[in-house]
């Protein structure tokens, strides 16, 4: 149950960079908040839904205070792969049944509108940062994975996502590299540099007069007609807070028993070199998704190397977040990229970073308000799908607290699972992870040895 650290040096720990691989402290970093100020509302956390529910406000003229324990992105938000991606990555079934039809439908949507958000926002606010709008395609390795890979194709179209199937020849003319050997097609979002777009919602904010303060965790807060949040030499007050902190709201007291922090992590190759990039093909550069348990994500950058992330997760007991790197999960993405990808065999690694994601026992996002006064609103549960989704969130957060309600929240409300204490939840998930991990290690085994693996749909 402790947290495991690494003390062996390795080339794969020599490469790790606890900022993340996409971007470093900015040159402009904003004051620690010393003193008392207040604003219309505060906001914790200078992330997707932080920066773009504070961008909404301000727009209509709302005083906004930022609040970031590191710097804008310095979370998930800077840490992830760089989908944006809507509805292509969602396990369906892991949630229409529960909500019904008609809601289940009105989620996908909101997965598929978020991407539309971004570009939408991407255009307005003049932030550069290399989006390719290929589509994803999220596709199998075995043939063990097409029963299952179809079933949620289907189950897809019928709540509205947008997706198409790819037998190996479609994959092929698409140039996806041959380790892909079916899957489907999403026509919408594509790729970006994460850390470039948290970047230019922080550029943006700083234009609009909103507050930010960096270095400046916040400790605890007060609820009431104002809410205050204490720091370690100020505070913060305004008749609204808004908690955009995801993996890091459990230790302010708030979601315990509805979402856990899992560690996810990443792995970045050298430049490509001509030769390199033409004996993969992939012409069209799309993100993909693999149809694992786990599944392993795939994609160039506009930097020509090439990141692989996901494959293994890690559960942070008790919502443990130390910034510390995972030398096993490092190793398993390496093979993944040696599996998927042996024409590059050989090349370097230029860096590896983890970071922590937000998973509710449903994989939905949960959104909500909270307080005596129900003046205390909060967004985590990301699973790992927070790019679109959670800057789309913050246009609804936004709407909220100006007294209207965005058609789609009302989908998202619903009765997250109920998750139950230490060192029971750790006990459940370790289980869950490790079948998974089980499971996926005898797929990638037969894809190695050309054996049939576990029957279709394992």
């Amino acid at each position: 149950m402790p947290v495991q650290h690494e003390t062996k040096n390795s080339p794969l720990l020599d490469a790790f960079r606890p900022q993340g691989g996409w971007m470093d402290p900015p040159n402009d970093l904003q004051p620690t908040l010393e003193g008392k100020v207040s604003a219309n509302v505060v906001v914790v956390g200078a992330g997707f839904a932080g920066l773009s529910t504070a961008l909404e406000l301000a727009a209509k003229g709302v005083d906004v205070v930022v609040l970031e324990q590191e710097y804008a992105g310095f979370g998930a938000s800077g840490r992830n792969a760089g989908y944006l991606a809507g509805s292509v990555g969602v396990e369906f079934d892991f949630f229409h049944k529960r909500v019904g039809l008609n809601k289940a439908r009105d989620i996908v949507r909101f997965y598929d509108e978020g991407v539309g958000y971004v570009e939408q926002r991407l255009a307005e606010l003049g932030i550069e940062c290399d989006y390719n709008p290929s589509g994803i395609v999220r596709a199998g390795v075995h043939p063990s994975q097409k029963k299952r890979l179809l079933k949620t194709m289907e189950l897809g179209l019928k709540l509205g996502s947008q997706t198409e199937f790819q037998d190996s020849k479609a994959l092929r003319e698409r140039g996806i590299p041959d380790a892909f050997l079916f899957g489907y097609y999403h026509p919408v979002g594509g790729t970006l540099d994460p850390g470039k777009y948290v970047a230019g919602l922080r550029r943006a904010a700083l234009r609009a007069g909103i507050r930010i303060y960096e270095k400046t965790p916040v400790l605890s807060y007060s609820e009431g007609p104002v809410v205050t949040c204490k720091t370690e030499k100020g505070s913060a007050s305004a008749p609204f807070l808004v908690l955009a902190t995801n993996a890091y709201t459990p230790q302010l007291g708030l979601l315990k028993n509805k979402v856990v922090p899992v560690r996810v992590s990443a792995i970045e190759t050298d430049p490509l070199t001509p030769s390199q990039r033409e004996s993969l093909g992939w012409h069209g550069r799309e993100g993909i998704m693999s149809s694992h348990w786990i599944l392993e994500s795939h994609r160039l950058t506009a930097r020509n190397t090439l990141i692989v992330t996901t494959k293994r997760v890690n559960y942070a007991y008790g919502g443990n977040t130390s910034n510390v790197p995972d030398e096993t999960a490092y190793r398993a993405l390496a093979t993944a990229l040696h599996d998927r990808h042996p024409t590059l065999k050989g090349i370097g690694i230029k860096s590896c970073w983890s970071g922590y994601i937000s998973v509710a026992g449903d994989a939905l996002p949960v959104v909500g308000k909270t307080g005596a006064q129900q003046n205390i609103f909060y967004t985590a549960g990301c699973s790992g799908h927070g790019l679109a989704t959670q800057s789309l969130m913050g246009k609804m957060l936004a709407e909220r607290i100006l007294g209207s309600e965005h058609e789609l929240l009302a989908a998202l409300q619903h009765k997250t699972p109920t998750l139950p204490p230490e060192p029971l939840q750790w006990c459940a998930f370790k289980m869950a992870l490790g079948a998974a991990h089980t499971m996926d290690e005898i797929t990638n085994r037969s894809v190695r040895s050309g054996k049939a693996g576990l029957p279709e749909g394992g």
